[in-house]
């Protein structure tokens, strides 16, 4: 994508301190107010080839219908965020807070749909120092692959069911999502395009196959940690680089109260040259799932599931400004001994193809078709085939 609308993208998803790329700003005594978001909409049809649904299958069966329709928002939920900054004693602060309306229901009388609430945060810092998050936000493992992630503009695979907030992008087909989350992070400052962010984040309950988040507290004996570090440049070649991990101690996953451990690594690349923009991000984990943290990510008998996937990705911006975009991606969840005769999800897969087209500096039309497949542990398969178009307008 364009630098402008990258930023827009990364503004309205990953809000910061900084109010260098703002919004709509003003000052209010010694602050400065910065309102931001983002609209969109996309009529979204899914054609499914196949009914044998895997547990954890990202394809799009609805009540063994061949096909599913929707008006909804995509991958990004439409947005409405404020940050207030300010400069004291030699510290800049700031706080956000966001709200996320959704724009599909089934039922009347429901009001259009449901609302989400996904930033709650402060910061305070220096750059000469760095900076310390409190609060909830974006999670820090997979924060990149998703802000480099083309259907971030548009819908990508994921349940065309009208009343979710959000459709699934490639969440699950090439990485496991970040999501939003309480959190304490520091982030070092830029050193010549190197920077780091660790911190301790809320843990999550292991959930799936055999395992009732009743039983599994997934930590209130202990915090889950997470960190990414990365490199970025400039130039006629200019891009970036990163690795990130996860871990989080989990308790309560069989009625003897089985201590296990959830744990992932990832690395990624993101390059431009010209008008040709080049991704590349692969992870791997044990007990964390394919979708969400922890869903799946453990059997019946409280062992751990080892995963594994990943994403590539080419973009070209076309003389009129549409960029055209092609992704695939993967994520795998491999099966122990106990799940051999279970229905639970081995591979999903998902091929996109997208136009994207800035019909102003704000207002982007988006076509896009994806290819979403999904295997099970017993042989079957399903396959689903989404066609989704509208606009997504930022400011």
């Amino acid at each position: 994508m364009n630098n402008k609308i990258k930023l827009a993208v990364a503004g309205a998803v990953l809000a910061s301190a900084s109010v260098a790329n703002a919004g709509i700003t003003w000052d209010a005594g010694e602050w400065t107010v910065d309102m931001n978001g983002n609209v969109n909409a996309f009529a979204i049809v899914a054609d499914n080839k196949d009914t044998a649904q895997a547990q954890g299958a990202l394809t799009n069966i609805e009540s063994n219908d061949s096909t599913a329709t929707s008006i909804n928002t995509g991958l990004l939920p439409s947005w409405l965020g404020f940050t207030a900054t300010t400069r004291q004693n030699d510290i800049d602060t700031s706080v956000t807070i966001s709200f996320q309306p959704g724009a599909s229901t089934t039922g009347a009388l429901a009001g259009g749909g449901g609302a989400e609430q996904r930033q709650a945060f402060l910061t305070f810092g220096d750059k000469s120092w760095g900076s310390v998050k409190v609060g909830k936000d974006l999670g820090i493992f997979g924060s990149t692959a998703i802000l480099n992630d083309m259907t971030l503009l548009g819908v990508g695979a994921g349940s065309v069911t009208a009343g979710n907030t959000t459709t699934l992008g490639r969440i699950g087909t090439g990485y496991v999502y970040a999501d939003w989350i309480g959190q304490i992070a520091y982030t070092t400052p830029n050193m010549n395009g190197f920077q780091a962010t660790v911190g301790i984040t809320q843990p999550w309950n292991a959930e799936g196959d055999g395992v009732t988040s009743a039983r599994s507290t997934g930590g209130s004996d202990n915090f889950a940690y997470e960190g990414q570090a990365s490199y970025s440049w400039t130039g006629d070649f200019a891009g970036k680089a990163w690795v990130g991990a996860f871990y989080q101690d989990v308790t309560g996953l069989t009625a003897d109260n089985l201590d296990e451990d959830a744990q992932a690594f990832e690395a990624g690349i993101a390059t431009t040259v010209m008008n040709i923009g080049l991704t590349a991000y692969a992870y791997s984990g044990e007990g964390v799932g394919t979708t969400g943290m922890l869903v799946n990510g453990f059997d019946s008998d409280g062992n751990k599931r080892d995963s594994d996937g990943g994403y590539v990705q080419a973009t070209y911006v076309i003389p009129t400004g549409t960029k055209l975009g092609v992704s695939y991606g993967m994520s795998k969840l491999d099966d122990n001994a106990g799940d051999a005769a279970n229905n639970l999800v081995k591979e999903n897969t998902m091929l996109t193809v997208g136009a994207y087209h800035p019909l102003t500096k704000h207002l982007n039309l988006v076509a896009e078709f994806s290819n979403v497949e999904s295997k099970n542990n017993i042989g079957q398969s399903n396959e689903s085939d989404t066609i989704a178009l509208g606009a997504i307008l930022f400011f």
